[in-house]
This record gives structure tokens, C-alpha cells and sequence, in this order.
């Protein structure tokens, strides 16, 4: 073979790309990331219910980037006025209580009163990688498709018992939106339980019979919380033991006093898979949202709340700077060396960090 001969391998040129295509979509891409949505335009949508800038304004909520936060901030005060106007609702429970079950039925019985529903459902997040699975939509699949109803999964994150730190913007946000009850699902574990009774009008916790859940109900912290039991579940075979564990937590309920404003906390049972007990429970909430109101409770408990949320946040925001500041970063690494060294107390480095 002659040394002029071109191998069988080598590589040609490819064809090169139109320099004028190429220059114009990046011109294209360039202008729509600059181009944003103005703060009136979100505003605009949110107050006709559209749901696709609503969806927007939640995820510029959730954002912790600061740009997206002052845009958020600046939506929430502009829906502000249009909001307070809806009945909020909080549900927990353990896991497999039947939670998402339960709020899809009661949300079709709402929407089909001609009501407006917003679902905030709170997911776990991984502690390990910070991840959620945000699967609430497709366990909600009737519910998903009402147009009458708001679907909103939102990942825990690290805030107190896995409620997500922004649930409450969101609330003003769907309230805005037409929204005339909101429904916020816990993970139902940990203090979550603590976190939601401090954002909603009325607190129902669901339970299970026959698992030996009823001594659960016993326990201080959630029966006075709950504004209402509900075991669920209570079909088939489950029936008989609802029914029984009806009375024991009725018994449980008799131990403590009522509520501020007299309440009684009630105990009811219910199938949420065959629709059983839904309206009674609607009934029931009903109640006692309208006498809340007659007796001025209603607003009072709305504006212990808001005082709560800010003390919490003052509280969040100082512990943030404290740990962000540098001089305090480098100065307690150096009264922990001194800790393990034991040449101080813990007491003495705080105070003299706090001090700092």
C-alpha cells in the first residue's frame, strides 16, 4: 500500500453550525431569562385565581434566594387585604391513618357545596439528603382534577416538626386566590402537631381503632389540641372496633376542661374510602367555626396566633444572624476547644458569645 494513502480511520470535519442560527436562539434564550413576570402581573392573576401564578408565587415563597424573597414579600403584601377570608383546618395523624384518603373525600364533599379548597400538604423531607418525595397529587387523584379544588405539596425542609416554614405566606397567598378553606395535612410526627394548632381555626386529629392507638389519645399534649377525633378506617371488620374506641376516647375526653371559648372536643367515625361520616364532620365544623364567630373567639384566636408567628420569627431571624456572623463562627470554635480542654463552662461561653 502506498505511504500516500489515507487510512480508513481518519476523521473528517463535521458540518459546522449556522453561525446566524446559532447567535439568534441564544439572543432568544438571553431575553427570556431578563424578561420577568412584573409584581402587579402576579398580583393581577392571583386575585382572578389563576392557579399557574399562584403555583409561581408559592415557589417564589419556598425560595431562599434572597432576590425571589423580596419579589415574594412584595406579592404578599399586595394579597394581604384580599385575604383572611377563609376557614383554615388542620389535619394530622401517624402515618397510615389514612390522611390523604380522608382529605380527598372531605375535599370532594366541600367542593361539591359549591366551596373553594386549597390543599397544603406538608411532606417529609430526607434528613439525609434533603429530599421529598411530594407524592400527594397522585394519591389524591379525584381530587386533583376538581376545578374547585388546589393541590399544593411542599417539602418540610428543617422547621419544627416537618410544617413547612412558609406555610403560613401560603395561606395568604391561596386565600387571595378565592380560596375559602384551606386544608393543611401534617406529617404527624414529631411536634408538628404543635406547629399547625398555631395556624388553623380548627384542629382534627385522626385516629385508628383496634391498633392500639386509642392510649395514644390519652396523652395530654394531643387531646388538648384537637378540636375533634376522627376514627377512620371504621368500615368492614374495623366497624366494631371504632365504635369501641369511640367510647374510650370519649371517656379520655371527660378528663380535661373545655376549651376558651367552651368547646367540647367531639369524637366521631368515619370511612373515608366509602364516604362515610364526611358530612358529619363537615356538620360539626361548621358549628363551630359559626359560634366562634358569634362569640368574637374566632378573631381573637387569628390574632393570638399572629403574635405567636411574630415572636417565632424575631426569634428565627436573631438566632440566624447570631450563627452567620463571622466573628461568632470563629469564636466559638474557640470556646468549644476550650470546653473539651475543661478551662470554661458552657454557661460562661454562651455568656460570653452572647455577649460578644
Amino acid at each position: 500500500m502506498s505511504k500516500k494513502n489515507k487510512s480508513a480511520l481518519t476523521e473528517k470535519d463535521g458540518v459546522s453550525q449556522p453561525e446566524t442560527t446559532s447567535k439568534t436562539s441564544a439572543k432568544k434564550i438571553q431575553l427570556k431569562r431578563r424578561k420577568q413576570t412584573p409584581t402587579s402581573e402576579y398580583v393581577t392573576q392571583i386575585l382572578k385565581g389563576n392557579i399557574t401564578f399562584l403555583s409561581k408565587a408559592i415557589t417564589l415563597v419556598e425560595s431562599t434566594n434572597a432576590k425571589h424573597q423580596k419579589k415574594a414579600n412584595e406579592i404578599l403584601e399586595a394579597c394581604l387585604p384580599y385575604a383572611n377570608k377563609s376557614v383554615r383546618i388542620g389535619i394530622t395523624g401517624v402515618p397510615g391513618v389514612g390522611k390523604s384518603t380522608f382529605i380527598e373525600s372531605f375535599g370532594k364533599h366541600l367542593t361539591s357545596l359549591g366551596k373553594k379548597v386549597a390543599v397544603l400538604a406538608v411532606d417529609p423531607s430526607s434528613s439525609v439528603n434533603k429530599g421529598s418525595i411530594l407524592g400527594d397529587k397522585t394519591r389524591m387523584e379525584q381530587l386533583v382534577t376538581d376545578e374547585n379544588a388546589f393541590i399544593r405539596p411542599s417539602p418540610s425542609g428543617t422547621s419544627l416538626g416537618g410544617v413547612a416554614q412558609k406555610t403560613r405566606e401560603t395561606i395568604i397567598l391561596c386565600e387571595a386566590a378565592g380560596f375559602d378553606t384551606i386544608i393543611i395535612e401534617t406529617v404527624g410526627v414529631g411536634q408538628s402537631e404543635t406547629a399547625v394548632h398555631s395556624m388553623v381555626d380548627f384542629f382534627l386529629l385522626l385516629k385508628l381503632a383496634g391498633a392500639g392507638d386509642e392510649l395514644q389519645g390519652i396523652k395530654r399534649g394531643i387531646i388538648e389540641m384537637a378540636d375533634a377525633i376522627v376514627i377512620n378506617k371504621a368500615d368492614g371488620d374495623n366497624a366494631k372496633n371504632a365504635k369501641i374506641a369511640k367510647v374510650e376516647f370519649n371517656r379520655a375526653l371527660h378528663l380535661y376542661p373545655p376549651k376558651e371559648n367552651g368547646w367540647v372536643p367531639k369524637v366521631l367515625v368515619a370511612s373515608a374510602l366509602q364516604h362515610k361520616g364526611i358530612d358529619n364532620i363537615f356538620s360539626m365544623i361548621d358549628t363551630y367555626i359559626t359560634d366562634a364567630k358569634k362569640s368574637g373567639f374566632f378573631n381573637e384566636k387569628r390574632n393570638q396566633q399572629n403574635k405567636y408567628w411574630l415572636l417565632e420569627t424575631i426569634n428565627q431571624q436573631l438566632k440566624d444572624n447570631f450563627y452567620n456572623n463571622p466573628d461568632i463562627k470563629n469564636l466559638l470554635d474557640s470556646e468549644i476547644k476550650k470546653l473539651k480542654e475543661s478551662k470554661t463552662t458552657p454557661f460562661n461561653a454562651a455568656k460570653r458569645l452572647l455577649g460578644k
